[in-house]
């Protein structure tokens, strides 16, 4: 064979091992596309993504597996749902390891309010471990109560400080001047991941909790669709656009809208399972569920609830005065109500010249001398509901509760309206 045979045969061959290559990468691209879950399509629940969050969203099916394991069928299994929360199933990342609701619970520096309100880091992480050992709010509580905190915590408290935390990132970043696929709008896309998750995985996630509660109180339209979902879904669309067309007020406004329809869901969950705390039967089963749904939001509404003015002579007794500053425990004067200029007009109310409020417990001088600055109480309506809530004491049980007039200064905070909120 010729030389310049030889040569044109040794490029045919090479030429065809490279073809051959290039095939082979074909292959390797479509058994890696074969082998991701068809659950991990473009979009979830009306949301498309413009980012790859398949990993995160991967971690909603942690939370069915949690909750399966905790529960009675899983023979309340609180070791295994511990194991999963800790280390992780099935949100594998590239490196072999795995993504973990507790990796993000016990962070610090996390853009949401939850550790800011509790005094500490890791508080999300806190409140979760206690339900799963026993310990804590759950010690000495029934195997019960430790299934509802953990299938309901690791769901709304967990869930929804994912969510807000991507969003606030989100913002962050945008602030920044990163408002790309990469940056900002990956942020928001895995705000969605973590609030609704895979379609196929709905059931687990905080969205499934709003079509529950729009059921509860007659809040979903004729399809069944809870207003609170349709709200933010709408809002979580209209933000990323926003993010897309850099415009930052329009990624707030979301935002604060995404923020609002959590307040009303959980406040729905919290006045159904308050109410329901007079059963015979199952009165620890839903305190317990009034306390988790009550986490997921206590660290955005209790700043928001009344604060009181204790009396020393009026029988102990706490006037709830709105979000007040100790001060205006000082500011009750004992004075004529009805205004009357007869001379003969006696003082007979108790009257703040804060806020305007009048005490009906003091009906006399020395009661309305009674309030001190000294005994201003801080976030007195929160208190309240932590006290029904405190799932360690049964004396609390046996009573239907309205909370009503403790969440209404939530509501008028947020824009919340009586329609929002619906009736059972």
């Amino acid at each position: 064979m010729s030389l310049k045979k030889k040569s044109m045969l040794m490029i045919l061959l090479m030429a065809c091992a490279a073809f051959a290559g290039c095939l082979g990468s074909d292959d390797d691209k479509e058994e890696e596309e074969d082998d991701k879950p068809a659950w991990l399509d473009a979009s979830d629940g009306g949301y498309t993504y413009a980012s790859d969050v398949d990993n995160h969203r991967s971690l909603m099916n942690d939370l069915c597996e949690i909750k399966d394991a905790a529960s009675s069928g899983g023979g309340y299994d609180f070791a295994t749902a511990k194991d999963i929360y800790m280390n992780g199933k099935n949100a594998q990342k590239d490196d072999g390891s795995y993504r973990t609701l507790a990796g993000f619970a016990s962070a610090t520096g996390k853009n949401h309010d939850y550790d800011d309100y509790y005094g500490m880091n890791g508080s999300v992480d806190a409140h979760i471990m206690a339900a799963l050992d026993g310990t804590g709010d759950f010690n000495g509580t029934s195997d019960t109560v430790r299934y509802q905190g953990t299938a309901k915590l690791t769901v709304n408290l967990g869930m929804v400080a994912y969510t807000l935390h991507e969003l606030n990132a989100a913002i962050l970043k945008a602030e920044a001047g990163n408002w790309g696929t990469d940056d900002a709008q990956h942020a928001w896309d895995e705000g969605w991941a973590f609030f609704h998750g895979p379609d196929e995985h709905y059931g687990c996630s905080p969205a499934k909790v709003m079509e529950k509660r729009a059921g509860d109180f007659g809040t979903a339209d004729a399809d069944g669709v809870a207003a609170t979902f349709a709200a933010t879904e709408a809002a979580m669309n209209a933000g990323l656009t926003a993010l897309q067309n850099e415009d930052m007020q329009g990624v707030v406004d979301a935002r604060d809208e995404v923020l609002k329809n959590l307040v009303i869901v959980y406040s729905q969950a919290v006045l159904k399972y308050t109410s329901k705390m007079d059963s015979n039967d199952t009165a620890e089963k839903y305190q317990a569920e009034g306390y988790a749904f009550w986490k997921a939001i206590e660290a955005y509404a209790a700043p928001h609830m009344h604060d009181g003015c204790y009396n020393m002579v009026v029988g102990h007794k706490v006037m709830m005065m709105g979000e007040i500053d100790s001060s205006a425990c000082d500011a009750f004067i004992w004075t004529n109500g009805s205004q009357s200029t007869d001379e003969n007009a006696t003082n007979d109310t108790c009257y703040n010249t804060v806020n305007h409020m009048v005490s009906t417990d003091a009906t006399d001088e020395a009661g309305c001398e009674g309030y001190s600055s000294m005994y201003y109480m801080d976030n007195y309506a929160a208190t309240m509901m932590n006290n029904v809530l405190d799932l360690t004491d049964s004396s609390q049980l046996g009573t239907s509760y309205d909370v009503t007039a403790w969440l209404q200064p939530v509501w008028d905070h947020y824009g919340i309206t009586a329609d929002d909120i619906g009736s059972m």
